[in-house]
């Protein structure tokens, strides 16, 4: 236990934003990679991609039964089912990404070097359906993640590969970083101090799971969010996560899609690089 205080200290010193020091991404990812392989020994690096399941034998074993039929197979169908819907122009989603049969969510999120912005997934979608006329779909649930999950299911086995080609870039990466790392809300409690100070230790009934691979299985169903629904739809987007996690800590929650969750989702995919995709997931 002293030994894991130990690492965690240091880690909290490596990595909080408090200590004025300017962010290096490569050092950053070198360093998060070091502490959860001193932390969690047994556990390949692919693994991280599974979330809880790879750092806790029965909730794996959970998991695993769940992912005999997976409750999220339904949402699949049903997305590459919008996907192909024509617009009213008679053009398609298949216009704005020509090669999303052969897997393109491994893409995003990505810095686009003319806007000077963060481009996510669910962002596209939403402007291939304004350029082609359509009214935007709500982001977080419903629609929008069941076109993400068929996209999602295409890219499986695709690897997360995220630029920071320049400066505008790493002002993203920082202020994604910079709100992972800063404590918030009520609770006064940052991202990292469940998912990296106490990945692995309880709360409550549940397991916290390490940040490393996060982005990796969403859009996920989630049991939680399914009994939310009255129709039972438990689809939902890593912003609704963060939405989540924000109200769990008692902050106001940023709107998804909004600067703020592209910077934090930006950072968090690019310390996943090289792991592969697995989504769309199942989770509790």
């Amino acid at each position: 236990m002293k030994k894991i205080a130990v690492i965690v200290s240091a880690f909290w010193v490596l990595f909080s934003p408090t200590t004025g020091m300017a962010s290096n991404p490569e050092q950053d990812l070198k360093n998060i990679r070091a502490d959860y392989a001193s932390r969690f020994p047994d556990v390949p690096f692919a693994d991280y991609i599974n979330g809880v399941y790879a750092i806790d034998k029965g909730s794996r074993a959970q998991w695993e039964s769940m992912e005999e039929f997976p409750p999220y197979e339904i949402y699949v169908d049903k997305g590459e089912k919008l996907f192909n819907t024509p617009f009213k122009n008679g053009k398609s989603y298949s216009d704005c990404f020509p090669k999303a049969k052969q897997g393109i969510k491994q893409n995003y999120p990505y810095f686009d070097e003319k806007r000077n912005e963060v481009v996510t997934l669910e962002l596209a979608i939403n402007e291939c359906r304004k350029a082609n006329g359509e009214e935007p779909l709500k982001y977080g649930k419903g629609a929008i993640t069941h076109i993400e999950a068929y996209l999602a299911f295409k890219s499986r086995g695709k690897k997360i590969d995220v630029k920071i080609p320049n400066a505008e870039a790493k002002k993203w990466y920082e202020r994604g970083k910079n709100h992972f790392y800063t404590k918030r809300g009520q609770l006064n409690m940052a991202c990292a101090d469940c998912h990296v100070n106490y990945a692995g230790f309880y709360i409550r009934a549940d397991i916290l799971s390490p940040a490393l691979g996060h982005p990796s299985h969403f859009p996920a169903y989630r049991s939680a969010w399914s009994a939310d629904e009255a129709d039972g739809d438990g689809m939902g987007s890593l912003h609704r996560r963060y939405d989540g996690c924000n109200k769990q800590v008692r902050a106001k929650p940023y709107p998804a899609q909004s600067e703020e969750y592209r910077a934090l989702e930006y950072f968090e995919t690019y310390i996943s690089n090289g792991l592969t995709l697995n989504g769309p997931g199942s989770r509790k």
